[in-house]
C-alpha cells in the first residue's frame, strides 16, 4: 500500500483530553479497592522530591554493570530515560538473557514480562519489578485453572488431540507453561502468523489465548480463514458457552480476552480522524478489534509502528492506535510528520503506569543497600515447560 501524503503541514502533537479516570491511570491517585500490591516494602520517595533524577543516576552508577534496566515502549518518559534497552516484551526478555554479567535485571514493564525474563535468564540473575501492582489485565483474563478446565472440555469433545495451543506473549508464566506442556508455542504480535501456520502443521485446530483479537485478526486476515472458522470460548460459561458441535467444527478456538487499551479504539475513531484529516494514514496494533483493523491502512506490532514512522516521508500524516506513551514518543521523534492519537481521550496502560520514577528510585537504592525487593521467581517446573514453548517460537522459520 502506498503511503498517503497529507496536504496538512506537520503540527505539534496534540494531547488528548484528560479525565478523572486518566489521572488514575497515570498514577496520580489510587484505588485501594481494585489495585493490588501498590505498597512496596519500605518508604517510597515522594513524587515531589526534586532529587529523584539525581538519586536514580547515582544508584545506577553505583551498581554499574551489576544492574541492567529494561524499559518497555509503553513506559513513561521519566522512567524510559534510565533504560539500558527499550523494546517490546519479548525483545526485552531476550536482551536480559543476553546480559549474563548483570546480577540484577530491573524490568520496567509488567508482571508477565518480568516472568519471561526470569524464565530466559540464568539462575545467577535476579529479576525485579519496581511495583508488583504492574500487572496486565489481558494476562489476568486467563488463569491456569480456567485454561485447564477449557482443555478438559476439548478432551470431552474429542478434539484436544488435534488441537495445538498457542499463547500470546502477553500471558502468565503458568499459561506459557501449559502451552509448552501440551505441544504448543508462544507468539508475539510480530510472528503470530508464522506461529499459527506452524500450529496448523502440527494439528487441525488452534486454541489461541488470551487475546481474542490478535488471534482472530491473524487467522482471518493473514491465514485466509473466515470469521465462521473461529469460535469464542468464554471461561465464565459452562463449556465455554459452546456446543460440542461448535468445538468440533471450529478451526480456531479463541479465548475470551482482550487488551483494555487497544479495545478502546473503535471504527468510529477511524471514520472521525479520516473526516478531520484528509489523506491520513491509519496505523493500529493487531490487539485492536477486527472492525478497527479492517478500517486501518496498516496493522502491526509496536516495533512495526516505530519502523513505519521512521520510514514515512516528511509531510505525511498518521493516526496511531496504540498506547499513548508510545504515540507521544513517536510524535516527538518525527516533527516533520503529523502524528495524532486515534482516540480523543487519554488512553494509557494503567498497570504499566504504576512504574514511575519514585518506584524505580526505591528499587535501585534498595539494590545498592543489598536489599532485593519485588523479586520475580517462576516455579522451576512451570519455567521448564514455558521455556519449551518459547524455544519453539524461536525455532520458527
Amino acid at each position: 500500500m502506498t503511503i498517503a501524503e497529507s496536504p496538512v503541514t506537520p503540527t505539534a502533537f496534540s494531547e488528548p483530553s484528560s479525565t478523572p479516570l486518566a489521572l488514575l491511570l497515570l498514577g496520580r491517585g489510587s484505588d485501594p479497592e481494585s489495585e493490588r500490591g501498590v505498597d512496596c516494602p519500605g518508604e517510597l520517595p515522594p513524587a515531589s522530591d526534586p532529587d529523584l533524577v539525581a538519586r536514580a543516576l547515582a544508584a545506577k552508577a553505583t551498581l554499574g554493570s551489576r544492574v541492567f534496566v529494561l524499559g518497555h515502549h509503553y513506559q513513561r518518559d521519566e522512567v524510559i530515560q534510565f533504560a539500558d534497552v527499550t523494546g517490546d516484551s519479548f525483545k526485552l526478555a531476550r536482551e536480559a538473557a543476553a546480559r549474563p554479567e548483570a546480577e540484577f535485571i530491573v524490568f520496567c514493564g509488567v508482571h508477565f514480562m518480568a516472568e519471561s525474563a526470569d524464565i530466559l535468564t540464568s539462575d545467577s540473575q535476579t529479576v525485579v519489578l519496581p511495583d508488583l501492582a504492574a500487572g496486565c489485565s489481558m494476562a489476568d483474563m486467563a488463569s491456569d485453572q480456567q485454561v485447564r478446565e477449557a482443555w478438559a472440555a476439548l478432551e470431552a469433545a474429542g478434539v484436544a488431540a488435534d488441537t495445538i495451543p498457542v499463547t500470546y506473549m502477553n500471558s502468565s508464566a503458568a499459561i506459557k507453561g501449559f502451552t509448552g506442556e501440551h505441544g504448543g508455542l508462544v507468539c508475539t504480535s510480530s510472528n503470530a502468523e508464522r506461529a499459527l501456520r506452524w500450529a496448523f502443521e502440527q494439528g487441525t485446530k488452534v486454541f489461541f489465548l488470551p487475546d481474542e483479537h490478535l488471534g482472530r485478526n491473524t487467522a482471518v486476515r493473514e491465514l485466509g480463514l473466515t470469521l465462521e472458522d473461529c469460535v469464542l470460548y468464554n471461561p465464565w460459561k459452562p463449556n465455554g458457552g459452546l456446543t460440542v458441535e461448535q468445538l468440533r467444527n471450529a478451526k480456531v478456538i479463541l479465548w475470551r480476552g482482550h487488551c483494555s487499551v487497544h479495545g478502546r479504539f473503535s471504527p468510529e475513531n477511524v471514520d472521525d480522524v479520516r473526516a478531520r484529516i484528509p489523506g491520513i494514514n491509519v496505523l493500529v496494533h493487531p490487539e485492536c478489534t477486527y472492525e478497527v483493523v479492517e478500517k486501518a491502512d496498516y496493522v502491526g506490532s509496536t516495533e512495526y509502528i516505530i519502523r513505519m514512522l521512521d520510514q514515512a516521508p516528511a509531510g505525511s500524516a498518521w493516526a496511531i492506535g496504540t498506547e499513548l506513551n508510545l504515540v507521544r514518543r513517536v510524535a516527538a521523534a518525527h516533527p516533520d510528520k503529523r502524528v495524532v492519537f486515534l482516540e480523543k481521550t487519554v488512553c494509557y496502560c494503567s498497570t504499566m503506569n504504576r512504574i514511575d520514577l519514585p518506584h524505580l528510585v526505591h528499587q535501585l537504592e534498595a539494590l545498592v543497600r543489598g536489599d532485593v525487593i519485588n523479586q520475580i521467581h517462576v516455579d522451576p517446573i512451570v519455567a521448564a515447560h514455558a521455556r519449551t514453548a518459547l524455544e519453539r517460537m524461536l525455532a520458527l522459520p
